[in-house]
């Protein structure tokens, strides 16, 4: 079997039932993760999500779906492009690493206003089950497609395999038939786009990008569901997605993955630090090695960050002054400049004064990214790092994953650290009986009556 017609088989025939406890208390996980996420892109530091939310009400009203933070009522497509934005704008939400793709930024949204669509224009309420089992459909999609690339990324992956990811949880949440979700694919399939010249120029687009994917799922579906012809072979065709946007590719190991019944949600990685995933690891060397060693910044003489080739082209970009923050989240030598000084990278790290700070700029000359032996073009491990001290010692630190990896999983301690340090940064910070609510309810998630009560706990500014 060809994957185009495993996926299609996948997202037409799983079930609840099918799925593994692991599967979903890992859903539960990270969609508290990306909520919390996605709220905190609501408040002053990240301005443009204003301009997302003015943009999507400018060119559609309606009342089928609401934005998080603000509440206002849009259509769903509209909703799904604003809350696509706000998971992420701030490089914070979880990524599954061997994919190289964010999934839950464009499934979240899309899935959570097609919720809200079904429920408050069909009166059809979508359950917490039905709500878990489309979102592991979804994020099987988006992955098994990324790990069958084998090329340098030329096209952003989270937004178009994670919009592809989202077609195919939409329509196993209509309890779509193999026809309607083939053609939900085709139809995204024609409408993806996003590529990596935004994430080269570290330009605020590239979490656009994932906006208009998740926008542009809702409206496909519209057209799915009223039987417009697609493209059939949108995957393995000639012009189709892992030729035109892969180049290079093999499904085999996708196809042993979906014969196994592996889950895929289980292979994602919590994002620790607002940065991007290719600068984790060695944010986390540093801090060790700082922590052990009792390092201050004038004691550092050199950092050399020996990586796979993907993570010297994501985030080995130099220090600018007066960077972009969408910049500054991909620059390593600022996050560990930054790490030196205050000891950890969190949401609070691009104020514009740190931004242009001659003292980070200082340290920040004395990072070096080399390339390891590493031949694989999706690989982000393994990385070693070796701090040379102006006192003569050389230190080492070696990651095989990244710290938040599954291999290196957040404890619930810290996954509800960061969940606070998410809300605190929010429009208006949600105070203890609010979080309480919303904690209980993540936490029963596959228990939830109606999707929709989810969203009422996301609504923390007056309409």
């Amino acid at each position: 079997m060809r994957l185009t017609e495993a996926l299609i088989a996948h997202a037409t025939d799983l079930r609840y039932e099918d799925l593994p406890a692991e599967a979903i208390a890992a859903t539960r996980v990270f969609v508290m993760d990306s909520v919390a996420v996605g709220l905190s892109a609501t408040g002053p530091q990240v301005p443009l999500a204003r301009t997302v939310r003015e943009a999507a009400t400018a060119v559609g009203e309606g009342r089928q779906a609401r934005a998080w933070g603000s509440g206002e009522w849009l259509p769903a497509a509209g909703a799904a492009m604003i809350n696509g934005y706000l998971v992420h704008a701030q490089e914070f939400d979880c990524v599954h690493m061997p994919a190289v793709v964010h999934p839950m930024a464009v499934i979240l949204s899309a899935l959570i206003a097609a919720a809200e669509q079904r429920g408050n224009a069909e009166g059809v309420p979508v359950d917490g089950r039905a709500f878990v089992t489309a979102i592991n459909v979804a994020v099987d999609v988006a992955t098994l497609l990324g790990i069958s690339g084998r090329a340098p990324m030329r096209f952003f992956r989270p937004a178009m395999c994670g919009a592809l990811g989202a077609a195919a949880g939409i329509a196993h949440m209509h309890d779509a038939d193999a026809d309607t979700v083939r053609r939900m694919l085709g139809l995204t399939y024609s409408h993806l786009s996003g590529t990596m010249q935004a994430h080269v120029e570290g330009s605020p687009t590239l979490a656009l990008q994932v906006a208009l994917g998740s926008r542009a799922v809702l409206t496909c579906w519209e057209l799915a569901r009223r039987g417009f012809p697609a493209p059939e072979d949108m995957l393995e065709g000639q012009f189709g997605y892992l030729p035109l946007f892969e180049g290079t590719w093999d499904t085999a190991p996708s196809l042993a993955a979906l014969a196994r019944r592996e889950s895929q949600i289980q292979q994602v990685s919590h994002k620790v630090f607002p940065t991007g995933g290719a600068a984790h690891a060695a944010q986390d060397m540093l801090m060790e090695l700082c922590e052990h060693e009792g390092l201050a910044p004038d004691d550092i003489d050199s950092i050399e960050l020996q990586a796979p080739p993907l993570v010297h082209r994501l985030v080995a970009r130099p220090w600018q002054d007066g960077m972009a923050t969408s910049y500054a989240r991909l620059c390593l030598p600022y996050l560990l400049a930054t790490v030196m000084l205050e000891g950890r990278v969190g949401l609070d790290a691009y104020a514009p004064e740190k931004l242009t700070d001659r003292r980070r700029a200082d340290i920040a000359s004395r990072v070096r990214v080399v390339p390891n032996d590493c031949v694989d073009p999706n690989a982000l491990v393994p990385q070693s790092m070796v701090v040379a001290t102006r006192d003569g010692r050389r230190l080492h630190a070696h990651r095989d994953a990244a710290i938040g990896s599954p291999q290196r999983p957040l404890t619930r301690a810290r996954q509800l650290d960061k969940f606070n340090h998410c809300l605190d940064h929010a429009a208006r910070p949600l105070d203890a009986q609010r979080r309480q609510a919303l904690l209980s309810l993540l936490d029963r998630l596959e228990a939830l009556d109606d999707v929709r009560d989810l969203v009422d706990l996301l609504i923390i500014e007056t309409p």
